[in-house]
């Protein structure tokens, strides 16, 4: 059997494992309406993210035969406009001695009208996943972007360089093109576990250059950067990256791991990368491995992985696991991200319901309002009220609950889900100030998740939930009277 014989095969059965098990998938209450999953089974980082002849192609992280991480295959989805995704065959399977136990996460670049995916072999050298491990850089290619083959050069970066460097962590290429040369950016740490980014260099991604260190963890950043993603966005570097090990600091850095920015200038000449403070790109606790790609209309749009490392999952006993979130239209603002829901979002919008000028006093719930896959707009005036907010997903009965509350003294929106229902709970706080006295809110819920763009998406805050299929109710509150200045509520389509 020939390598690409192989890898068609493994391709294969995984998909036959999948197919098997999606009607069963489907039926679980917690399945998402509009967000990209799974048919069946374990989903982590998207990858591969790129506008590729007219479609916008997500592949991600993929264990085909168990709803827990394994050795990794890359699924994959496509979409015309980003609200509505569509399944394709799985695109790669660990098949050859350099990947043989994963194929890890990557990305896409478009050469001479080819689809390449670059991507980290992994292979176990050990019973240790921390210590015992070698990772390579490995490339696969497409003509269509639907069947990929792995090239006869992989790996293409067979180890890591020399100097201050540890020689096994060393993965996640996001590879881009600038002037004459091809490069790319790989999560990395130092020999004593402080986090970094390496620079290469291509003329052709198959030969690579080790340019430098970009950058390092300085201070309170952690023990290792995956994920790191090197754009330009209005006229600034920005380099994302995931964060693992930062230390909780008052409301900030309370997920396991973290995903973030700095905004700066990369010299292509050094490699180096000069650059201002840390900033979360999402104050939730869900958001992980965020990647962006750049479309025809040179939009920088954002999707990250919607759950955490070491959280419970309870979608699991139905054999799914993890999500990714609704894609994100980022621009900078006073020297920091603003991220939005994409505009085509509204496409899957129906059944509007709209109010204007409402008076909450205490706690109220309104006519027709209520679901549990929809967008909700609302404006809200605090007028002498120092606490208010909505809850959302509510199920007096069963005492279930999701609670966003605004504290006008702390300057502070909260995210309560210690009612939300089954799975991981507790609280997580945003830093906001209120415009002319007013919160703006866009929540996007869907079955198992919340997403709320606060004040035209200068903050955002993701979280996995899981409550029972009653808890549809939409409450306000407020300890003074506060108005709806005004709300729409639409259902939103099913998208994938």
């Amino acid at each position: 059997m020939t390598n690409q014989e192989r890898h068609k095969a493994e391709i294969e059965r995984a998909m036959i494992s999948v197919s098997t098990e999606e009607k069963y998938v489907n039926r679980s209450t917690w399945k998402l309406q509009y967000h990209v999953t799974t048919p069946a089974y374990w989903m982590n980082d998207p990858n591969g993210f790129c506008f590729y002849k007219g479609e916008y192609h997500l592949f991600y992280q993929h264990h085909p035969f168990s709803a827990e991480w394994g050795p990794m295959f890359w699924g994959h989805v496509k979409s015309k406009d980003l609200a509505s995704w569509e399944y394709m065959p799985i695109a790669l399977a660990p098949s050859e001695n350099y990947d043989q136990d994963g194929c890890f996460s990557g990305s896409a670049i478009e050469k001479d009208g080819m689809l390449y995916l670059m991507y980290t072999g992994n292979v176990w050298t050990g019973d240790n996943y921390d210590t015992d491990l070698k990772q390579v850089q490995c490339l696969a290619v497409s003509g269509d972007g639907i069947r990929f083959k792995k090239i006869v050069e992989n790996p293409v970066i067979t180890s890591a360089p020399e100097g201050d460097i540890h020689p096994y962590h060393f993965r996640d290429p996001k590879v881009w093109k600038h002037e004459d040369y091809y490069y790319c950016v790989l999560g990395s740490r130092t020999k004593n576990h402080h986090g970094q980014v390496l620079l290469y260099r291509s003329v052709n991604l198959i030969d690579w250059e080790f340019i430098n260190v970009a950058a390092k963890s300085e201070g309170n950043l952690g023990f290792m950067w995956e994920c790191p993603d090197l754009f330009r966005l209005d006229g600034q570097d920005v380099l994302a990256m995931s964060p693992q090990g930062v230390k909780p600091e008052g409301n900030l850095y309370h997920n396991l791991h973290q995903a973030g920015y700095l905004i700066g200038e990369l010299d292509y000449q050094t490699g180096l990368f000069k650059h201002g403070d840390f900033h979360l790109l999402d104050y939730g606790f869900d958001f992980y491995a965020p990647q962006t790609t750049q479309d025809a209309q040179g939009r920088r749009i954002l999707i990250a992985w919607m759950a955490m490392w070491e959280s419970e999952m309870p979608e699991q006993r139905d054999n799914w696991a993890g999500a990714m979130t609704i894609p994100r239209e980022l621009s900078l603002k006073d020297g920091q991200i603003v991220c939005n829901p994409v505009p085509e979002l509204m496409n899957l919008r129906q059944s509007l319901v709209h109010y204007e000028h409402v008076t909450i006093s205490g706690e109220q719930e309104l006519a027709k309002l209520s679901g549990d896959s929809y967008e909700l707009e609302v404006q809200i005036n605090a007028k002498s009220a120092s606490q208010f907010g909505i809850k959302l997903r509510v199920d007096q009965e069963n005492h279930q609950e999701t609670i966003l509350t605004y504290d006008l003294n702390e300057g502070l929106l909260s995210f309560d889900r210690d009612k939300s229902g089954q799975g991981p709970t507790g609280v997580r706080k945003a830093p906001v100030q209120l415009r002319n006295n007013t919160l703006y809110l866009r929540v996007f819920v869907d079955k198992s998740s919340v997403e709320v763009f606060i004040n035209e998406g200068e903050k955002v805050m993701t979280a996995r939930i899981y409550p029972v299929e009653e808890a549809t109710g939409i409450r306000f509150f407020g300890d003074k009277e506060i108005e709806l200045t005004f709300l729409n509520k639409w259902s939103l389509k099913k998208g994938i």
